[in-house]
């Protein structure tokens, strides 16, 4: 691989990352201010969906690297 994709692909896994860790720190909060506020059940499922949603797309993502990453090297 050259540097030029190896530096792309550096920048979207730490894309991934950053959404990942944000995600977490948010449902989290989410969680917890919840019932703080009186808020229903529903809204629980919908800040969960709302997490599964991008952990989905986080590891969709990472797939997509993983593969352009194994298609690199077997062209070097």
């Amino acid at each position: 691989m050259t540097g030029k994709k190896d530096q792309e692909l550096a920048r979207q896994g730490r894309m991934v990352a950053i959404v990942i860790a944000v995600t977490v720190v948010l449902w989290l909060g989410a969680q917890w201010l919840g019932p703080q506020l009186g808020l229903t059940g529903n809204y629980a499922f919908l800040f969960d969906f709302a997490a599964l949603a991008a952990f989905l797309w986080a590891l969709i993502v990472t797939y997509g690297l993983w593969q352009r990453q194994k298609a690199g090297r077997k062209d070097s």
